[in-house]
């Protein structure tokens, strides 16, 4: 009879998950909450990354036209502007577009509207950086341009703005660092006791001559299958969570100019990223553990 290696690994890695008994249930509930904490502190994170990007990309420069620039040099102004400076868009305001926008912005119709006659607002130009950290040194480079007379940028607070976005990213990233290596230690830790229990099995498998890849596999698959296993609810929590998360949104950030990123694309992400830690840190956990009884 033909011996089935694989096959042989595959069936005793099922049954290792059975025979373990509360010491699997553990080992698939460590796996379960970590990354229900992981995938939490993921939401918060990217979300607040999606936020952080959209307050920057709406930063924007005006230049205001000096008094008596003809078409031809605004024509020129808005040229030299695309093609010196690393910009995402240029757009001509005139001052009665600019009146108009801010009657309606302000909704002070009965105070502003009286200025239609004698409007004295300028022309300007609205501009967009292509990288937003850049916006002020743009800014001053284009307010000593001879046909622009004022810049605003928000200047006042603007470099308090990104201050504050960067300072998140970083805070974030060193906490999911943390999270991540946290998980990986509790995880593959649970998994090893899993194994350890088993020591003199491995033992003995060694003593009557098994190869250290025959003695390795079964365990590496129940470690695999922990992790799997372990991601199972964590990912429905996900899914169905932070759905109704953001169908409910709409209505307690309408007319807020934010918006949570759609589930769609996030859940696919989130979900690859903790059956691949699940399946990592199971993996980890069973090498890690094995190969210490290898040695007879």
């Amino acid at each position: 009879m033909k011996f089935n290696a694989p096959k042989r690994h595959l069936r005793e890695g099922f049954k290792n998950i059975g025979r373990s008994g509360w010491m699997t249930f553990a080992s698939i509930s460590a796996v379960t909450v970590m990354l229900v904490i992981v995938g939490f502190f993921m939401i918060v994170f990217l979300n607040g990354n999606h936020i952080a990007s959209t307050i920057e990309e709406n930063v924007e420069i005006r230049a205001f036209i000096e008094r008596g620039t003809d078409e031809a040099e605004i024509t020129e102004l808005m040229e030299e502007v695309e093609t010196e400076y690393d910009v995402a868009e240029v757009e001509f305001i005139d001052k009665e577009e600019g009146l108009e926008n801010l009657i309606a912005s302000t909704g002070g119709e009965d105070y502003w509207g009286s200025l239609r006659d004698d409007n004295p607002l300028r022309d300007a130009l609205r501009i967009i950086a292509t990288t937003p950290q850049y916006t002020e040194e743009i800014a001053e480079s284009i307010g000593d341009h001879p046909y622009i007379g004022r810049v605003s940028y928000g200047e006042e607070i603007i470099s308090d703005l990104f201050t504050i976005t960067n300072t998140g990213r970083i805070a974030g990233a060193i906490v999911i660092g943390a999270l991540l290596f946290t998980a990986m230690f509790l995880i593959s830790n649970t998994i090893k006791l899993t194994i350890l229990a088993r020591k003199n099995e491995i033992q003995i498998m060694k003593l009557v001559g098994a190869k250290d890849s025959f003695v390795r596999w079964p365990f590496l698959i129940e470690g695999m299958l922990l992790g799997l296993l372990g991601s199972i609810i964590p990912i429905l929590l996900i899914s169905f969570g932070y759905t109704y998360l953001y169908n409910e949104s709409a209505s307690f950030l309408q007319g807020v100019p934010y918006e949570l990123l759609a589930p769609n694309l996030l859940i696919i992400q989130l979900s690859s990223l903790l059956v691949i830690l699940g399946l990592g840190v199971g993996i980890w956990g069973s090498v890690m553990s094995v190969r210490k009884f290898l040695k007879v």
